[in-house]
């Protein structure tokens, strides 16, 4: 029998370690996969580590090739039927004809970036001139007026959201902690969210409006009226996915956990705080994410209602014109409103995963 060298075997271990680790941060690296929505990654990674390619090839096929299927079998179905319906704007556009109007809008918003550019450095140049001859007194500064683009609206739509979905988890999450502890609370407060969670946001548009219209009456605040009554009825509507499950969460927490805290005679604070919300987490965040689902809904049936700056009057505004490419742009904009929503899930879902990694570190 011939003996290996010592060197061979200590050449051998170290790579099998140097494979050991590299796998292990695959593995770790594998969990943000999941929650990003790349978990195809994971299975390549691998592959290029060398694990067994066949193997690998099947999880990758399930992950991308499968869904990447079932899009292409939408993308026929829908190129074959959209020529078969007609409207009165003419056959439903396909797949070709909508990604020509997301093409012409992105052309369009550059074309109004490049205009708004000229017409500041425009600003400047006069307001120089007016300065070097001594006219200081002259100088105007002006915001550019012009229509905004695809991408300004789709932009005012997105602060709108994250706005009114602060303020009502800024009222829902300690509402809820006061229901989850106090059986009182529970009781007094339970009948009133019955009663309000159902309500339409078209319901509680023209109260908002009317009421911002006569409590805000500046015209030069922080924030305009249209925003205010966007971002206050996504408030109204998306709450209560947050308030509830707070309060189921913190309800739920383990009696003898509760106990610990009354023997060591911990603060309120301390106690809701080390021991309470770690255990409520994950349904607390069940219920941001559906309510940043539910806000994202509400607020483009708002700027449709109310005529607000954002992606819902786009929507609007495109039905009214009535032109031959508005059900394509109406098209695009289901598109945009679709994967906007989905990357607020995965945005609320990573800030969920962090929160929770770092709570059990």
């Amino acid at each position: 029998m011939t003996a290996i060298p010592d060197a061979e075997v200590d050449r051998d271990a170290a790579r099998a370690e140097r494979k050991a680790r590299l796998f292990t941060r695959i593995n770790k690296a594998s969990a943000w996969f999941n929650i990003l929505g790349l978990g195809f990654l994971t299975p390549l990674a691998r592959i290029a580590a060398g694990d067994d390619p066949r193997a690998q090839s099947r999880e990758l096929w399930r992950l991308l090739g499968v869904p990447l299927a079932a899009i292409g079998l939408f993308l026929l179905a829908w190129a074959w039927l959209a020529p078969q319906v007609e409207t009165s704007l003419g056959a439903v556009p396909g797949p070709a004809q909508v990604w020509t109007e997301a093409v012409e809008l992105n052309a369009d918003a550059a074309r109004k970036a490049a205009s708004a550019a000229e017409f500041y450095e425009r600003q400047e140049a006069r307001n120089a001139k007016l300065e070097a001859a001594g006219h200081a007194d002259r100088i105007k500064w002006r915001d550019h007026t012009g229509a905004p683009s695809y991408y300004d609206q789709i932009w005012t739509s997105i602060q709108t959201v994250f706005f009114g979905f602060l303020i009502g988890t800024a009222i829902a999450v300690p509402l809820g902690i006061v229901m989850g502890l106090s059986p009182y609370a529970a009781a007094g407060l339970n009948p009133l969210i019955q009663i309000f969670k159902p309500v339409s946001p078209l319901a509680w548009l023209p109260i908002v409006t009317m009421i911002v219209s006569a409590v805000y009456v500046t015209n030069d605040g922080l924030f305009s009226k249209s925003f205010l009554n966007s971002a206050i009825t996504v408030t109204l509507c998306s709450l209560w996915p947050t308030l509830i499950n707070t309060s189921l969460g913190v309800a739920s927490v383990d009696k003898d956990l509760v106990n610990v805290g009354r023997v060591l005679k911990l603060s309120t604070w301390t106690k809701v705080t080390k021991l309470i919300l770690p255990s409520a987490l994950p349904l607390i965040f069940t219920g941001l994410r559906l309510s940043l689902g539910v806000g994202w809904m509400v607020l483009i049936a708002a700027e449709m209602l109310a005529q607000n700056p954002g992606l819902g009057k786009f929507v609007w505004d495109e039905f009214q014109n009535g032109s031959s490419s508005s059900l394509a742009k109406i098209m695009v904009a289901v598109f945009t409103i679709g994967i906007i929503g989905f990357l607020l899930d995965r945005l609320m879902y990573a800030i969920q995963s962090m929160f929770t990694f770092s709570t059990h570190r």
